[in-house]
């Protein structure tokens, strides 16, 4: 089964930045899209950004021109640069294979943005 074990995440103040890491393993990194998604307390959980093996990426309109999905397929890890924070973005951030999803998730990371 594929593992998947998402880092990075944190507490930070609006307008602040966090990067976050995907690291993949348990079996060939080779599915053409990874995503990053995210779920707040009390809503579904949405896709914010995807990336495909040649690097073709795609945004939630919620955090376009804020937000940076990049992936090394070298390393089997996948990325999300995360620029001028909102609260809004506070959520749990979990990675996956997009869009359809492997069998299991990871135990996501925690972003919070706060004052």
């Amino acid at each position: 089964q594929v593992q998947l074990v998402e880092s990075g995440g944190g507490l930070v103040q609006p307008g602040g930045s966090l990067r976050l890491s995907c690291a993949v393993s348990g079996t060939i990194f080779d599915v053409n899209t990874m995503g990053w998604y995210r779920q707040a307390p009390g809503k579904q959980r949405e896709l914010v950004a995807s990336i495909t093996r040649r690097g073709s990426t795609n945004y939630a309109d919620s955090v376009k021109g804020r937000f940076t999905i990049s992936r090394d397929n070298t390393k089997n890890t996948v990325y999300l640069q995360m620029n001028s924070l909102k609260p809004e973005d506070t959520a749990l951030y979990y990675c996956n294979a997009a869009p359809r999803t492997f069998g299991s998730w990871g135990q996501g990371t925690q972003v919070t943005v706060s004052s």
